[in-house]
């Protein structure tokens, strides 16, 4: 796993901290969850090549 990455995921958290403040002021909690979620989704579709490396390696490891 590169550094990138962490850097990456570090600015999605920090921007979608901001607008779902901005969104939850302003009455807009509904958005505000959306964008929370789009977030995880996008992180989540980052991290998954990583996870699925993970269990492969688990799974060779023990010869499953």
């Amino acid at each position: 796993m590169s550094v990138n990455l962490i850097f990456k995921i570090a600015a999605v958290g920090i921007i979608v901290t901001v607008l779902s403040q901005v969104l939850k002021h302003s009455g807009r909690e509904e958005h505000a969850f959306l964008i929370s979620l789009a977030g995880l989704i996008i992180v989540l579709f980052w991290i998954l090549p990583y996870i699925v490396e993970l269990f492969e390696t688990m799974q060779n490891l023990f010869a499953l």
